[in-house]
């Protein structure tokens, strides 16, 4: 087991670090957390996850192998670099660069470009022929600057926002205001726990948000929308992403005519931008929940939104779901989402 960490979004407060666990566990890296701090998890994992972890995460930004966390004090910063052993991380004509940054308004008195020299100047002095490089280091070392801490190390993996930001629901072919954000949609997908090739489903396909983040990491996809305009919509940004689904099916999502997914991943119509055909968000919500429980073996997930003002964790419990978390993500001022992570019992 190494020790990690990893730097979280600050899009939401509880998000990131459960997408980071869900992936996790989906993926069946064994893990032990050290610390929850703001915006940064440290555990003990297989470094192997950091992969995973790069190749699924929205809401991760660096994954690192930790040298060392410390009061973020400059000469407490600076004892703890001279008790660590560089020449395990760079070898010999390795090129560095360090990295500091502050996450919100901690350790402001730390200046980070100050502490950086410092500690690069240390790691020059006490490695082997190695080098400085500003631009394309072989090595670069990130310190975060949290809770009044300094988590430091040498940085895996950093995930690129630039692909989410390009698959914007304005971006794509299709687009209707109820599309979800990408980041939002592939967290969702990371909660229910899917595996490669598993079969996702989502019987509000809409315009596909969910299904296009499950199949860029290598879920089968199946969706279900009961109007026609969706599906041909949705059809047409799968094939913008090339992205070949089992199945687009025009029919109610509360009666699926099929027998067996993995996972199921939804936000269901609210009725502001997307149509509920004269029925409730409640009555939608059960209805759904109820039909698609035979389609899940025992322990798999739904992960599912809908309007906060719901409860939708009282009406899952109800129907017989075990309830396993919620978060809660602002849309506007009138509507704040619950994601709820479900699970069959």
């Amino acid at each position: 087991m190494d020790r990690l960490f990893f730097l979280l979004s600050g899009e939401n407060e509880t998000l990131p670090a459960s997408e980071l666990k869900a992936i996790l566990e989906a993926e069946k890296f064994p893990f032990k957390i050290l610390e929850t701090l703001d915006q940064v998890l440290r555990l003990e994992a297989d470094s192997s996850c950091v992969e995973a972890i790069k190749r699924r995460a929205a809401l991760t930004r660096i994954c690192a192998a930790e040298l060392f966390t410390c009061d973020a004090k400059t000469s407490t910063i600076i004892k703890a670099i001279q008790s660590t052993n560089l020449n395990k991380v760079l070898e010999e004509n390795d090129t560095f660069a360090v990295r500091i940054r502050h996450v919100k308004e901690y350790s402001q008195k730390i200046d980070t470009m100050t502490l950086e020299r410092k500690l690069g100047n240390h790691i020059l002095k006490n490695t082997t022929k190695t080098k400085v490089n500003l631009k394309n280091p072989d090595k670069t070392f990130t310190g975060i600057l949290t809770n009044e801490k300094l988590i430091f190390g040498v940085k895996l993996a950093e995930t690129a926002p630039k692909p989410f930001v390009e698959r914007r629901p304005r971006k794509k072919p299709f687009f209707h205001p109820s599309a979800m954000p990408p980041k939002l949609a592939r967290c969702m997908v990371n909660l229910a726990q899917p595996r490669r090739g598993d079969l996702v489903l989502d019987p509000f396909c809409g315009t596909g948000s969910i299904l296009i983040e499950a199949a860029l990491i290598s879920c089968r996809i199946l969706g279900l929308d009961i109007k026609r305009r969706m599906i041909r919509g949705c059809s047409k940004n799968l094939n913008h992403f090339a992205i070949e689904p089992e199945g687009l099916i025009l029919t109610d999502g509360r009666k699926p005519p099929i027998t067996q997914v993995n996972s199921i991943v939804t936000d269901p119509p609210y009725g502001r931008s997307a149509t509920t055909l004269r029925l409730t968000t409640k009555q939608i919500v059960e209805d759904v929940l109820t039909s698609v429980q035979d389609l899940l073996n025992k322990g798999q997930r739904i992960c599912i939104a809908s309007p906060k003002t719901l409860n939708i964790a009282c009406i899952a419990t109800e129907i017989g779901y075990k309830h396993l978390e919620s978060h809660f993500a602002y849309v506007h001022r009138t509507l704040t989402r619950e994601i709820a992570v479900l699970k069959k019992v």
